[in-house]
């Protein structure tokens, strides 16, 4: 699922300074987003192997001959381009967002696997959420302004789902405030 909400704010914010960051507390608000995975590990090696049986059977005409050894190249190349592929799709998919709210903080750390983590900390009094119907790199693109920044969440997530996520994250703040 791509939408994980580990904590929801669901009522009325406790007394000021509960949810306090400075005093350690847990966060009112706890959120980790994920691209969508279709193919799990197991399915990643069932469909390789039948990739490859597939690939080899037209070779089978070409056993004793010195045909095969100049197919036979190009086979393993196009098995391995397909596995490289997917692997990357795998690593790829693996970029996970959390979002941690606080009375007095809001966290926004990225975890990406191909590149170095990424942070974004303010104090959510000052935070806007932004939907951005057009004119972003995708449909409904979603920021979060705040702390003299403005960072991108879930643009992975398809545009439904970003302009759901906006309206959730906007009720959220006000609550806090």
């Amino acid at each position: 699922m791509p939408v994980e909400w580990l904590k929801r704010l669901d009522k009325a914010p406790e007394p000021p300074g509960a949810l306090s960051h400075a005093e350690g507390a847990a966060p009112a608000l706890h959120l980790r987003l994920r691209p969508h995975r279709s193919l799990r590990p197991e399915g990643f090696v069932i469909f390789i192997a039948i990739t490859g049986a597939l690939i080899l059977v037209p070779l089978l005409a070409l056993l004793g001959t010195m045909a095969l050894w100049g197919v036979l190249p190009f086979t393993a190349l196009a098995l391995w381009a397909i596995w490289a592929a997917l692997r990357r799709n795998a690593r790829d998919g693996a970029l996970v967002e959390e979002l941690r709210l606080w009375s007095d903080h809001i966290r926004l750390d990225r975890i990406d696997p191909n590149g170095p983590d990424k942070h974004w900390e303010a104090n959510p009094y000052w935070v806007r959420v932004r939907l951005h119907p057009e004119g972003g790199p995708v449909d409904n693109y979603l920021t979060l302004k705040g702390g003299g920044r403005e960072v991108e969440f879930g643009a992975f997530l398809t545009p439904e789902e970003r302009k759901g996520l906006e309206a959730d994250l906007d009720r959220a703040l006000r609550r806090l405030r």
